[in-house]
């Protein structure tokens, strides 16, 4: 990415890192050796400021008429909840569940053990009704998803080959696709999910606890569809570097 960077010859760029570097014992090595070895100083960002910036990407790309929105952005360490109104100051709320995170803590068997399963959901639940507990009416507001998880699921619901952006920004995910692409991920081991349609290489591990962590969610906050924003945290970063400079 250095070599990019220099070979572009831009007039600014921004660095960041989240959940897993924050949570990290050696964190402090890692950025050191990042900023010797490519030159990036690194923003360690909290959950609150992913969150910020994460809204200002699905900002940029709603549909009109969109204006109160409930995101939910799943990470890999954790996962943020952000309501959104014009001329409010967003609540954020971040809880310490996301997709490699949950899979590490509970799901060891390939598939997870019904167990397992029922341990993960009312984890996830648990964390859900914490962290919406003090919000607001957030049932009012529109529900929209981002990042990896989210997206993939949008692509497996349409049974893209390739992935194509316009097709899954703003796409509509109902609750229902959700439960019934969860049921044939968990039904399969972790090397048959791969060439299903849609879903993109690498991701056969953490899409099904992705799917477990959405499909709980959703059903615990009562929400039937989800919005997709195929714009982020990574959209969110640029925008407030222009911000700035």
């Amino acid at each position: 990415m250095a070599e990019l960077i220099d070979a572009a010859h831009v007039d600014a760029e921004a660095a960041v890192t989240t959940s897993a570097v924050r949570d990290a014992e050696n964190r402090d090595e890692f950025l050191g050796r990042v900023t010797r070895e490519a030159g990036f100083t690194i923003e360690l960002i909290s959950g609150e400021e992913e969150a910020r910036r994460t809204m200002l990407g699905i900002s940029s790309g709603l549909p009109p008429g969109v204006t109160d929105v409930l995101a939910l952005d799943i990470g890999g360490g954790s996962t943020e909840f952000i309501l959104d109104r014009p001329g409010q100051t967003s609540v954020v709320r971040s809880i310490d569940i996301g997709v490699v995170r949950l899979c590490e803590r509970l799901l060891h068997h390939d598939p997870p053990t019904d167990e397992e399963l029922c341990q993960a959901r009312e984890w996830v639940a648990r964390e859900t009704k914490a962290a919406v507990a003090n919000m607001g009416n957030y049932q009012t507001a529109t529900f929209v998803g981002t990042a990896g998880t989210i997206t993939s699921l949008a692509a497996m619901a349409q049974k893209l080959p390739t992935y194509e952006p316009a097709r899954i920004h703003n796409y509509r995910l109902q609750l229902d696709t959700i439960q019934e692409l969860e049921q044939t991920l968990l039904s399969r081991k972790k090397a048959d999910r791969a060439g299903l349609p849609g879903l993109g290489k690498g991701r056969e591990e953490v899409i099904a606890t992705g799917t477990i962590i959405i499909r709980t969610v959703m059903e615990t906050l009562g929400m039937s569809a989800v919005l997709v924003s195929d714009l982020g945290l990574r959209e969110g970063v640029l925008i407030d570097l222009a911000m700035r400079t």
